[in-house]
């Protein structure tokens, strides 16, 4: 009996383990099974000002949890593909999620980054890109009543908001991106002060009307429209003002010595663009002025007498609205981002503004019952100094370029020649530039001039990261980045003859020793040491716009006339949309002072006819 129950007992240990073991084998086999090894994984995706880092959590079935640990985006345009994206997908385990108006490089880069953690996780990230995600829109229809509707929210849009609220009426602004600030948060946060307090405190007291209007008509070839560009100098100055204590904006105390101009009359914003977009919102917020993001306006709306009496716009999310008002402010900013509406000579430049310049006010009003009229459509405000990130789109390296011509760098040729003052108008640069037959330039830096350089370009956009790649392809791909230890390799591996680049900077050299440049007349102040040791740099400069200078046709009450002539009642135009203040080119700092001026003004000129 005894034996029989140890034979029993032996039997029992051996089916425990072997169903023990068969559990383990199960529990292998559901986790081989899993969609994920489950854990937490890093990605990284390169964004607009730099990489995007993101922890993402697994289960074996599932995506858990995203957390972007790490971004440099601009505040306010980042913000929404930064949240909603992650929890996205998460929500609907798919790549195939909807991205963020106007944040392209933000939204690629997150989801370039959440990719790589589920690779790194075992996941199929083909697979989850194919996942449809299905969102159910809406049917609802909202009828809105104001004094004054808005269409877009940039620097104008914004400006005329605030000033109409400020004046008591009741003020509806529509923005089709997810975002308010448009392109005053991408520019270099820069701002034409003429006559406003601040230039007067910072020593400037002989600065005048007649002055900065001399200097913009010279600036555009003399194309300005004198009526507008009188307004904008008249205004200018209390807008500033305005902005300053009544906004909340924060200006640096330094004034811009700028070729441009006559006298100095230029301030940046503290923190830049997105320093005056972020004060600006909060602003907003604190007012009773009723902001609609993500909502395209389809078409304006016009009675029988011709009067414009609001338009009609949808959501994202499918609602529409049908907005009546007493007056439309058209501030949808520029034509840049839409091929259709630029002459030849612009299609070739490479664009670096925003994505929402697509030319909304153009297409709305050329509608046959509104006929809008239009002119100078066929010039954009180009600079000299564009690197070429991706086909037909730029980055800017005028803040790195302010800060080493004020050093020691230079601007030579593909031949290695030295061509123009450094120090000379936009204009003057690109003029040089536009002769070259690569229609480029290359910025030479030694390694003192670099170092300064590479922080500057950061407000641009362009980070460390992007820099450290392009000099490892060593001008073999744009942008072209040369470096070299010596002058004759940097010569060399550019593709130029070293006697002639090394005869450029001993020339230079020579006119720092000097104090006088005997060439091209750059400021003795601007060149106060000479181009040192090495490593050297050559960097790309291409011509790239942003703004367009042409558009609506208005009158000095910021009006939008027809092709008569006539005034199309109930209809106002500000910032970029209006064509003619500036002629064929703006100089520093002055779309953005316009674009504000005009804002407030046209909600003056309303208020006067609407009450």
């Amino acid at each position: 009996m005894k034996k029989i129950i140890k034979i029993v007992g032996i039997v029992f240990v051996y089916i425990v383990i072997f169903v023990s073991m068969s559990a383990c084998g199960n529990n292998q086999a559901v986790e081989e099974q899993g969609t994920y090894q489950a854990g937490t994984f890093e990605g990284r995706g390169e964004g607009k000002n730099g990489p995007i880092v993101v922890e993402v959590t697994f289960s074996p079935e599932k995506i858990e949890k995203i957390e972007v640990v790490e971004h440099h985006e601009t505040e306010g345009l980042s913000d929404k593909s930064i949240q909603e994206i992650p929890e996205s997908v998460v929500a609907y385990q798919s790549l195939g999620v909807d991205t963020v108006s106007g944040a392209s490089l933000t939204n690629d880069a997150v989801l370039t980054a959440i990719s790589e953690a589920i690779e790194k996780a075992g996941g199929d990230v083909d697979a989850l890109k194919a996942v449809v995600v299905e969102k159910e829109q809406s049917d609802e229809v909202i009828e809105l009543t104001s004094d004054v509707a808005i269409v877009g929210g940039g620097a104008a849009g914004m400006s005329a908001a605030l000033r109409a609220d400020e004046l008591g009426l009741k003020t509806v602004l529509f923005e089709k991106m997810s975002y308010l600030s448009g392109a005053i948060s991408i520019s270099g946060g820069n701002q034409v002060v003429m006559g406003s307090k601040l230039q007067e405190q910072a020593g400037v007291k002989d600065d005048s009307v007649t002055s900065m209007v001399a200097d913009f008509m010279k600036n555009g070839d003399e194309k300005n429209v004198p009526e507008l560009l009188t307004l904008y100098a008249e205004n200018v100055g209390e807008t500033t003002d305005w902005l300053h204590e009544y906004v909340g904006i924060q200006y640096d105390t330094d004034l811009h010595k700028l070729a441009e101009y006559s006298h100095d009359r230029e301030l940046a914003y503290t923190d830049g663009g997105p320093g005056f977009a972020k004060t600006a919102r909060e602003k907003i917020a604190e007012t009773k002025i009723e902001v609609h993001l993500d909502t395209q306006v389809k078409q304006l709306t016009v009675d029988d007498k011709g009067v414009i009496t609001g338009f009609e716009a949808q959501a994202i999310d499918g609602t529409t609205y049908h907005v009546q008002a007493k007056a439309v402010i058209m501030a949808s900013g520029g034509y840049g981002n839409n091929k259709e509406l630029l002459s030849d000579n612009l299609k070739n430049v490479l664009y670096y503004g925003p994505e929402s310049s697509t030319g909304d006010g153009i297409i709305l009003t050329e509608k046959e019952e509104i006929d809008a009229a239009t002119r100078l459509m066929e010039y954009g405000k180009t600079y000299p100094n564009g690197v070429e990130i991706s086909e037909g789109k730029a980055k800017s390296t005028i803040a790195g370029n302010i800060v080493v011509f004020k050093q020691n760098a230079i601007l030579v040729n593909a031949q290695g020649k030295r061509v123009v003052n450094e120090r000379a108008s936009n204009r003057e640069i690109l003029e040089v530039e536009l002769a070259q037959p690569e229609q480029m330039l290359y910025l030479l830096m030694d390694q003192e001039a670099f170092d300064l350089f590479k922080p500057a370009v950061a407000e641009s956009g362009i980070s460390e990261s992007d820099i450290d790649k392009w000099l490892a392809n060593n001008g073999s791909t744009t942008p072209y980045f040369f470096y070299g230890e010596t002058l004759e390799s940097l010569a060399e591996v550019a593709g130029i003859e070293p006697a002639v680049l090394t005869e450029t900077i001993a020339t230079y050299n020579g006119y720092v020793t000097a104090k006088e440049d005997q060439e091209f007349q750059r400021p003795v102040e601007f060149m106060p040491k000479k181009i040192g040791d090495g490593p050297y740099y050559l960097i790309e400069q291409k011509p790239r716009f942003a703004t367009t200078m042409g558009g609506l046709v208005a009158n000095d009450q910021l009006q939008v006339l027809n092709k008569q002539g006539k005034v199309i009642p109930g209809l106002y135009a500000a910032g970029e949309i209006v064509g003619g203040v500036m002629g064929d080119d703006s100089p520093s700092g002055a779309n953005n002072a316009w674009a504000l001026t005009s804002g407030k003004l046209a909600s003056e000129s309303l208020s006067e006819e609407i009450k």
